[in-house]
């Protein structure tokens, strides 16, 4: 339960304007929507080469996805990549 201050108002503040963002799929196709999402699912599959495409996540007991991220960023796990692990 929330505790308001007295005479306090109710006010909601909306968040920022989604600006345009290019996102890009593994296969390098690119979509340039509204968003404020650090990354998209793409579910539809619709391209010839979405079957076999080796970016494509085939969850259990959900529909396989592409994940399309803003152009520019690093991939999730590129960091991982200058690890250096003791054997």
């Amino acid at each position: 339960m929330s505790k308001r201050r007295k005479g306090a108002a109710n006010v909601r503040v909306a968040p920022p304007a989604a600006g345009p963002v290019t996102f890009r799929a593994g296969c390098a196709r690119e979509w340039s929507i509204p968003s404020q999402e650090p990354d998209l699912a793409y579910t539809e599959q619709a391209f010839p080469e979405c079957p076999t495409c080796l970016h494509r996540v085939e969850p259990e007991g959900g529909p396989p996805f592409c994940t399309l991220r803003p152009v520019g960023t690093e991939h999730p796990f590129a960091a991982l990549a200058g690890l250096d692990l003791p054997e």
